[in-house]
């Protein structure tokens, strides 16, 4: 059989992104920070009354482009509607990361910052967070000071929950007027801090938002890149003209706009999160303050067998071992009361 034909060496380097995907239906999904009630019935009603003759055409963006844009506050010219924050990242680093450029990276945090990075063949400093998952600012200060070309921050980040306040994105932005700032909101909804009134301000700062997590439409797979109106065209020149399909697209229109669905289920988060860490500290069971729908935990060596007897009661909880380096470390989503209280429950029989 004869060899395969050459391939980007960046992409032979790299390690293959595997979520675990199978074996969840029915299951309470605790482990990947989606939305645990669904989406707005108002989103699902708008895919219901989809024609045939809409189905056929392509999408038409305006309309919706501009409704969105003032659902989130900001001209339409600086959003581009993308396919999930995934597709947002994407098309961000290949507009402006070329072989060899620097790109500066937290971790732990979302593995698809260091996935693009890598493909696109990039340099990377990995600062890392401390031991009680504060934000490292002095590092990433004097990393910033190499002028490197791309620095992604997840807010809240992920698998963390920490919160960098305004005041040091702030100095970040000011220490980097030559790299592209990339501030990814995807929780943002359960923080009430965003920087994206920014984008009008700062020229260098990019902004993503999902549809994903809150909006609970994570099957649909639709996201937003919030960029200043000069560096806007440029992204736009680099993107696919048809990202986004016209369901995912009606659909986020009526999620966006139903905000009494929005509050209800940030109310149940909040109310969830607070059963959760009550239940956690009852345990004694390590946790981090998370300004997130997650918390990190710290089950010890006890990780494993808590997760398999979960699992075989069908709740799922996402190990994230790979991000510390040690076996213990579990991130949990946060659910409705209900659904909290049955994880809780559950811990208590098994800890």
């Amino acid at each position: 059989m004869s060899a395969l034909p050459p391939v980007r060496r960046s992409v032979l380097r790299m390690a293959a992104y595997q979520p675990p995907l199978g074996n969840r239906r029915g299951a309470l999904r605790l482990d990947f920070n989606e939305n645990t009630v669904g989406c707005s019935r108002r989103a699902l009603d708008a895919l219901r009354r989809l024609t045939q003759e809409e189905a056929a055409v392509y999408p038409e963006y305006e309309r919706i482009q501009q409704r969105l844009a003032r659902g989130f506050g900001v001209p339409a010219g600086q959003l581009l509607l993308t396919a999930g924050t995934d597709d947002a990242l994407r098309l961000a680093v290949d507009t402006v990361v070329e072989p060899g450029s620097l790109v500066v990276l937290v971790e732990p945090t979302f593995a698809m910052y260091r996935f693009y990075a890598e493909r696109a063949g990039a340099r990377l400093l990995v600062l890392r967070y401390g031991a009680q998952m504060q934000f490292p600012e002095p590092s990433v200060l004097r990393a910033l000071a190499q002028r490197p070309r791309l620095f992604v921050l997840a807010n809240p980040n992920n698998p963390t929950g920490t919160l960098v306040p305004l005041a040091v994105l702030r100095r970040i932005l000011q220490a980097a007027p030559r790299t592209w700032v990339l501030v990814d909101e995807a929780y943002s909804e359960f923080s009430d801090v965003t920087v994206l009134p920014w984008v009008r301000r700062y020229p260098q700062l990019l902004v993503t938002r999902t549809f994903s997590k809150a909006f609970g439409l994570a099957g649909l797979r639709v996201g937003c890149l919030f960029a200043h109106r000069r560096a806007a065209p440029l992204f736009r020149r680099a993107q696919s003209p048809y990202p986004v399909a016209t369901p995912a697209l009606v659909a986020a229109e009526q999620a966006l706009r139903d905000r009494r669905f929005l509050r209800e289920y940030l109310r149940a988060v909040r109310t969830g999160k607070q059963i959760l860490v009550a239940g956690l500290e009852r345990l004694r069971i390590p946790q981090f303050p998370s300004a997130a729908n997650f918390v990190l935990v710290d089950f010890g060596r006890r990780a494993e067998a808590v997760l398999r007897a979960l699992r075989r009661q069908g709740i799922l909880l996402r190990d994230r071992r790979s991000d510390f380096g040690r076996v213990g470390y579990v991130r949990i989503t946060v659910g409705t009361p209900a659904q909290t209280r049955r994880l809780v429950r559950a811990l208590e029989a098994l800890w």
